[in-house]
């Protein structure tokens, strides 16, 4: 009986054993399964990062004084039947109050209720409403001979930050050698309620070259960049904001992120980034390889922009921890 108990005994023990090996297999696992979501998806490229909460406005850093002699700003939003976004993005810019603003709308003739949105503005921004080519058409026709000295353009779900535009004015005064600039960004659903955050490191030229990381709606630009390097590419329907600035880059204009958020990045079904995703993947391989001169594969953009992702993940548990204060 003795000799029974014992070999029950020690058999149990090497099924806790195998158990006990079994769990630390099954959490290597998950470590390296985590490990590989991140370099697939890190905090600056996930949108949705915790439950949907209100979007709480102050608690970004207060407005800057507006200056006296305010630089000319043009903005311009493409649209195209987002009629129940577009009027949050509108008053998103017309709320900062910036006194020397040329705002303008230039819509693809939707059907839906845009229309009639624009109309009810009355005189207090710029708009026209006709068929166009696609974005970068409505965003080339929107800048269209305008005379300013700062230039920017925000799509129809996107929205600016309160205080955005005179902190803008003011940085670009106070640094006239910077030519680009852009910051933080919030994402929102759409509901406009906050689900996540991106944190920007500093720009990282090289990076750059392999992937896009500026946050296209919090954006802005001297003119002269424009006049020298041509507007927005229409052969381009997805990364046109990439190549435009590569293009800047490459011509050697000075680009810095600011320490500040901007803007908010809505994220909803119809979004054009998540519709024409396989455009984006042909396009960017085209901006890669010209670049470049090669076409890189998956594991050597990852090598490149690894640095970078490091970087962006310490600012983003820096802001999360309360560590870093923007």
């Amino acid at each position: 009986m003795d000799e029974e108990f014992k070999q029950r005994l020690e058999h149990l023990e090497n099924r806790v054993a195998l158990l006990e090996r079994n769990q630390h297999l099954i959490a290597a696992g998950q470590r390296r399964a985590s490990l590989r979501s991140f370099w697939r998806r890190p905090p600056m490229w996930t949108f949705e990062q915790y439950p949907p909460r209100l979007l709480n406005l102050n608690a970004f850093k207060p407005a800057p004084a507006i200056p006296a002699n305010a630089p000319r700003i043009a903005m311009v939003t493409p649209s195209y039947n987002h009629a129940q976004y577009l009027g949050a993005t509108i008053d998103s810019i017309v709320s900062q109050a910036y006194p020397n603003l040329y705002y303008h709308v230039q819509d693809g003739a939707s059907i839906d209720s845009t229309l009639e949105l624009l109309k009810s503005r009355g005189d207090s921004i710029s708009w026209k409403s006709e068929p166009d080519e696609g974005q970068s058409n409505a965003i080339n026709l929107g800048f269209a001979g305008v005379d300013c000295e700062i230039m920017a353009y925000l799509n129809s779900d996107d929205m600016l930050l309160p205080g955005t535009l005179a902190y803008v004015a003011n940085y670009f005064m106070e640094h006239p050698d910077v030519d680009i600039i852009y910051g933080h960004r919030v994402f929102i659903d759409r509901e406009g309620l906050e689900v996540g955050r991106a944190v920007l490191p500093r720009h990282d030229g090289k990076a750059l070259q392999y992937a896009d990381y500026i946050p296209q709606e919090t954006m802005f630009w001297r003119k002269r960049v424009w006049d020298r390097i041509g507007p927005i590419d229409e052969s381009f329907h997805y990364a046109m904001d990439w190549d435009f600035i590569l293009r800047a880059q490459a011509a050697g204009f000075k680009f810095v992120r600011l320490p500040r958020f901007l803007a908010c990045f809505r994220i909803h079904d119809a979004q054009k980034t998540a519709a024409t995703y396989s455009i984006g993947v042909r396009e960017m391989g085209i901006l890669r390889r010209r670049v470049l001169g090669f076409d890189p594969t998956q594991m050597q953009i990852r090598r490149a922009i690894a640095p970078y992702l490091v970087q962006q993940l310490a600012y983003h548990y820096g802001c999360k921890l309360g560590l870093l204060q923007y």
